[in-house]
């Protein structure tokens, strides 16, 4: 019997090829494309899930108000671990990290430079799972000047040579590092990724009681089973008990009077595994995702899926009301119902697993393209995706079976007689719900187009805004730290080159990476108007170098000693401290510690410029005259930037004997930051491109039904004089309307939703009316062209082959 069904199953398939590989090849994309999405979406909420003890971890963070300055960070001061773990005694454990930045590291003759360091605590690799291959866990960090390394960083510093025991040293310590462990690499779905693990011991800032810093990155792991907004419940009293008493001498007021007039402090505990995904916490340890996007992405999988399954349902519903004589001469010879509903479902099911074979071919095919856009590694291997097998089998067998539910069970039913006297509900009469699909196939698609044009423009909108500095032909190069004492003799010589304009030396940065403080200044003599700011440490050439405008004052300079002592606020910084145009001259109070106050005089007024993110409001920033420490930045003057970069590493190779030359450009920095959506925005119009794709192909089907239904009426029209194009719009008419429909409702909808996303900017773009009408023509314009072609091939048919169809 089931070989009978497969001969059966084979004929229809080569009877009707073209309408079966549409068919196909839509399931199969639309498959493809949303299991690729799955991928995507289990790779970022996997983040961090490798600890085994995940559940159970949570880091604390420093939240609060001042002056309307919101603080959402992600360190905290010196103390808070060993103090929860003391005082609560479901905190099993507490551990704390100290990021370092990009160290100098010299074994012997060799320099290296790309590894990243963190201080850390002894017991930090017994609540993180980042297994040992070589040392002992519990004490390889118990002495201070010790270090574990990763396995990579261990190859690349020592070959194959025994690394326990080898002495590394450090570019700023004082004391030489031995090499205690070598831990497996840290995952790429982890929230930090650090080669160089030093032990915290030997750090004497951790060893600080002071509650008023807040460097350190800390983390509990709390108790089974316990409930974590218990234990954050009790945290206001910690401040109280413990901050509050340090607050009267550091900042003059005692923390009832600060949170009177407004202002608050607090800590606040954040799961780990919730970490990647939030973006109100600042200073994270690396770029992290966004929730939001994880929404979109699961709903654009989900509609995808459902619009190859409708399409895949219509057409195969279709294309088996032309089999409804087949169904009555089978059972006026004798078939039983059970018989015509088992082949129905056997031949849905067999084109079913043909989609998904083809589906499964798709995506490894496109799977290293995706890789290479996202800059991460998904697979399809059953072994660490344990839900694929079983998730494939699933949708094709729902698909297969309510694909081919209609014609087992509906054209089964039907008495043999009346199907064999043409008396069957005919395809205009199930036209509606057809039409219901394709409009919402439409409305799917053109949402996606929309939200694609949006997203572009934003990013364009922040391409082309003026940024407060100028950031083109900007070359930085991190850490001026190998050159040692030679840095003057490297800025001489590179000052000495027609092409560069000038340089600065300093380790903050508008874009990228960069150091961060927080700096709590107050106008003299008024402790109550504090303000919190961040505190840039530059030279005189910082903001000639980066194209900042000094709208008020005058920049530092070596000629005046007193600059010291002096101060440059940005507009914004001038405004909160209630200075406006009088700033010039005014002095400010930097107070930190039980320690005299700070006076700083204030000698200009920068203009506002973004040095973060476009999503966050600009905030107070106050430059400080430092020394020479961070970056070189060297704005050029030439186009040559290639001559340029030969010459300067040149110099920089002369000087520091055998250490890499490493360097960046601010304009690629300043691209990396909204690196998230510039990759949502090409994901938009990959998969929007696919779903209209699908939909095209589901509409490229029914219209070839449609025509075939309709062909008796094409001869007739065509012999009483009927044109080609009234043809072509007769039947592309029907079409169109839906597609026009599709796009009144998509509008509105995408308006909404596009708006939410938007309002997570702090400096957006105003979505445009050119966005709708874009997406909306080019919907009805591919639709034209799908509809289009079926419908010209069947006007220009031999009027006379037509009517002897019937």
């Amino acid at each position: 019997m089931f070989r009978n069904y497969f001969k059966i199953i084979t004929r229809n398939l080569w009877r009707s090829k073209v309408f079966s590989a549409i068919n196909i090849a839509g399931l199969a994309i639309g498959m493809a494309s949303c299991l690729i999405i799955l991928l995507y979406l289990q790779h970022e909420l996997g983040y961090d899930r490798y600890n085994e003890k995940a559940d159970r971890i949570m880091r604390v963070t420093f939240q609060g108000m001042v002056q309307g300055e919101k603080m959402n960070e992600a360190s905290v001061m010196p103390p808070v671990a060993q103090t929860l773990k003391a005082d609560y005694s479901e905190v099993e454990q507490a551990t704390r990290l100290r990021q370092m930045g990009a160290p100098v590291v010299t074994y012997q003759e060799k320099i290296f430079r790309d590894g990243e360091m963190a201080y850390v605590d002894a017991n930090f690799f017994q609540v993180f799972t980042l297994p040992l291959l070589q040392g002992d866990a519990e004490t390889a960090l118990q002495q201070p000047h010790t270090v574990i390394i990763t396995r990579t960083t261990a190859e690349r510093y020592f070959g194959s040579a025994e690394p326990l025991g080898k002495v590394l040293r450090v570019e700023g310590l004082d004391q030489p590092l031995i090499v205690t462990g070598v831990a497996e690499n840290v995952p790429a779905n982890s929230h930090f990724h650090f080669d160089l693990f030093i032990s915290m011991a030997g750090l004497a800032e951790a060893q600080s009681n002071s509650w008023m810093t807040s460097n350190f990155f800390t983390y509990l792991v709390l108790s089974k089973g316990y409930d974590y907004q218990q234990l954050q419940a009790k945290l206001p009293q910690v401040i109280e008990k413990y901050l509050g008493p340090q607050m009267q001498p550091s900042m003059g007021m005692t923390l009832a009077e600060f949170r009177n007039q407004g202002n608050d402090l607090g800590l606040f505990l954040q799961p780990l595994t919730d970490i990647h995904l939030s973006t109100a916490i600042v200073n994270p340890l690396s770029p992290g995702g966004n929730i939001q996007y994880i929404y979109l992405f699961s709903a654009i999988a989900l509609f995808i899926l459902l619009i190859a399954c409708i399409n895949f349902m219509n057409l195969s519903t279709a294309g088996a009301t032309k089999r409804a004589r087949e169904v009555g001469i089978r059972k006026v010879m004798g078939s039983a119902r059970s018989s015509l509903v088992w082949q129905f479902l056997i031949e849905s099911m067999v084109l079913t697993a043909i989609a998904l074979g083809l589906a499964v071919g798709l995506i490894i095919l496109a799977l290293p393209f995706f890789n290479d856009l996202l800059g991460i590694e998904l697979s399809i291997n059953p072994a660490t995706h344990p839900w694929l097998v079983p998730g494939l089998l699933a949708v094709g067998l729902i698909t297969g079976v309510l694909a081919g539910s209609y014609p087992a069970f509906f054209l089964s039913a039907f008495p043999p007689m009346t199907v064999l006297k043409g008396k069957l509900t005919t395809a205009s009469q199930t036209f509606g719900l057809r039409s219901g699909l394709v409009v919402f196939q439409f409305m799917i698609s053109v949402g996606l187009v929309v939200g694609t044009l949006v997203v572009y423009s934003q990013l364009a909108y922040i391409q082309n805004k003026q940024l407060g500095f100028d950031k083109e032909q900007v070359l930085v190069l991190p850490n001026v730290g190998p050159l040692g004492q030679k840095v003057g003799v490297f800025r001489e010589q590179l000052a000495r080159d027609p092409r560069v304009r000038s340089i600065s030396i300093s380790g903050y940065l508008p874009a990228g990476a960069s150091f961060d403080n927080n700096f709590f200044i107050s106008p003299e003599g008024q402790p109550a108007q504090i303000i919190k700011t961040l505190r840039y440490e530059v030279d005189e050439q910082y903001i000639p170098t980066l194209g900042m405008e000094i709208v008020r004052g005058r920049n530092f300079s070596r000629d005046f000693r007193s600059d010291s002592a002096g101060v440059i606020l940005n507009e914004t910084a001038a405004k909160a401290l209630g200075f406006g145009k009088d700033a010039l001259g005014s002095s400010i109070s930097h107070s930190f510690g039980a320690g005299t106050p700070r006076i700083y005089r204030v000698l200009g007024i920068v203009k506002d410029f973004h040095f973060r993110s476009f999503h966050e409001p600009i905030s107070p920033v106050v430059m400080v005259l430092s020394g020479t420490a961070g970056n070189i930045i060297v704005k050029a003057s030439s186009n040559d930037l290639p001559g340029l970069l030969s010459t300067t590493q040149a110099h920089w190779n002369d000087l520091t004997a055998h250490a890499p030359f490493l360097y960046s450009f601010l304009d690629e920095r300043f691209d990396n930051i909204y690196r998230t959506e510039q990759k949502t925005g090409l994901l938009l119009g990959i998969f929007a491109g696919l779903t209209m794709l699908v939909a095209c192909l589901g509409l490229f089907g029914l219209a070839m039904f449609m025509t075939d239904q309709r062909t008796k009426e094409i001869g007739v029209r065509k012999v009483l004089g009927a044109s080609v194009a009234g043809i072509v719009g007769l039947l592309a008419k029907d079409f169109l309307k839906l597609v026009g429909l599709a796009i009144v409702i998509a509008s509105p909808i995408a308006y909404y939703l596009m708006q939410r996303w938007l309002a997570d900017f702090a400096y957006r773009q105003e979505m445009q009316w050119w966005v709708f009408a874009v997406a909306g023509l080019a919907a009805i314009l591919i639709a034209f062209l799908t509809v289009g072609f079926q419908s010209v091939k069947a006007a220009l048919t031999n009027p006379v082959k037509s009517l002897r169809s019937e």
